[in-house]
């Protein structure tokens, strides 16, 4: 059976052919990064737009790379949540256009599960059952995936992800955008036992075995360590704070040694704006040193991997398995891969991470989930929520191939064009 896949959850837009028995036949991705880079982040209407120009021109090109028509597509899969919902219903409409024209279901797939599945693409797949830790945007999960559908959360971020954090102390050293993997690349020129973080919630993974995750505490602290190290002595503060008279009006403050001009009402309740690529809180005096970011960012970096390597080999010890995945953008961190091949290797443990070119959003992921969605024979119904076929019943081990699935004849499948999109989707809502 032939899945075209469709991903449109943010700001890449990707598009792919799997194959249930030759596997990827081909795939095409756009990245809107230099787009955004503009504005230090994803703008959701502009993100929206550019999806609607890209993603017919590459179903064209994954046809003609793989010699495919139309007519021997079997079922389109798209992301359906969760994401921005204008770029949402791009890949939505899209797809639900496409398979109401060809006769042919229409699966509504999971963000998240797209990744998690996304190690399967490998030459060297995993097997069910894994423990799967989730590193992507906005989500840092451990996972443990029974087969395809059946996944038990075991701990969640309980405010800011990985990636999030990544992305907010990239911005506080200046770094450009995207933030993540600057400050990795910068990471690497740095000294990481040069500043002590906070390493957040793993003392309590200790006493009471919670795998939650928290990095909002050492976001702030490494905000904390820069305004302590970047900042000209004795001037912290101080471009923030109006001088008020003693009346508790605010008095026109000096600039150089002289007052303001009468008329420029509220001037001091705005601050000066640094330069690009300066911290925005830095008060005006000298540039960041080079070498001192470069040891925040590797400190900061390591404090990351620490907690996420203890908690994923947590995990395992917990459920009993010897099977790590590791998925999503933050999967791509080259410390994070190294720490943990190592550490796993010492205890005689498996790790499985997706192609670098899998770690971003791509249409490869979202094809793969629905061609095992279909040979699990998980289904949509008229809600898009999906049930539970009878193919994953029999087979409680999930021990389902990526390649020859059983797929179920092709009017299986509920024709119901749900044409809806999932901003927010809790993972566990899919099974």
């Amino acid at each position: 059976m032939l899945i075209l896949g469709i991903e449109t959850s943010c700001d890449e837009t990707g598009i792919a052919l799997y194959h249930s028995e030759r596997g990827l036949l081909a795939h095409a991705l756009h990245t809107q990064m230099a787009m955004h880079e503009e504005y230090g982040g994803v703008v959701p209407e502009l993100a929206s737009r550019d999806h609607i120009r890209r993603v017919l021109p590459r179903i064209r090109w994954v046809r003609r790379e793989d010699g495919a028509a139309l007519t021997d597509i079997d079922a389109v899969a798209y992301t359906q949540g969760p994401g921005l919902a204008g770029a949402l219903l791009v890949g939505t409409s899209v797809a639900n256009a496409l398979a109401f024209t060809l006769g042919i279901p229409a699966l509504g797939i999971h963000h998240l599960e797209g990744h998690l599945l996304s190690p399967l693409l490998a030459s060297n797949p995993p097997r069910f059952p894994f423990v799967a830790l989730l590193v992507s945007g906005g989500h840092t999960q451990l996972m443990r995936v029974g087969a395809v559908g059946a996944y038990e959360l075991l701990g969640e971020t309980v405010d800011d992800a990985a990636g999030e954090a990544f992305d907010k102390t990239a911005h506080l050293l200046g770094l450009g955008y995207p933030g993540g993997p600057a400050l990795a690349q910068l990471a690497g020129q740095g000294r990481a036992g040069k500043y002590k973080l906070p390493r957040p919630m793993l003392e309590q993974m200790h006493r009471t075995g919670n795998l939650d995750f928290s990095f909002s505490g050492l976001k702030t602290a490494v905000q904390l360590l820069v305004r302590q190290r970047l900042r000209p002595q004795g001037v912290v503060g101080a471009s923030l704070r109006p001088e008020r008279s003693p009346l508790g009006g605010l008095a026109n403050p000096a600039v150089d040694g002289k007052l303001r001009p009468q008329g420029d009402v509220g001037a001091s309740l705005r601050p000066e704006r640094s330069p690009p690529g300066e911290l925005a809180n830095l008060a005006a005096g000298g540039q960041p040193d080079a070498a001192d970011k470069a040891d925040i960012a590797a400190s900061f970096q390591e404090a990351i991997v620490d907690v996420l390597v203890a908690k994923s080999l947590y995990a395992l010890e917990q459920t009993g398995l010897n099977q790590l995945v590791v998925a999503g953008g933050v999967g791509a961190n080259r410390r994070l891969r190294e720490r943990l091949d190592r550490e796993t290797a010492e205890q005689g443990l498996s790790v499985f991470y997706p192609e670098f070119e899998f770690c971003t959003d791509n249409g490869a992921m979202i094809a793969l989930a629905g061609a095992l969605r279909l040979g699990a024979e998980l289904r949509n119904d008229t809600s898009g929520a999906l049930r539970l076929g009878a193919a994953l019943r029999d087979n409680p081990s999930g021990a389902l191939g990526v390649q020859g699935a059983t797929i179920p004849a092709q009017d299986s499948p509920a024709r119901t064009y749900a044409f809806t999109v999932k901003p927010r989707w809790d993972l566990s809502t899919s099974v």
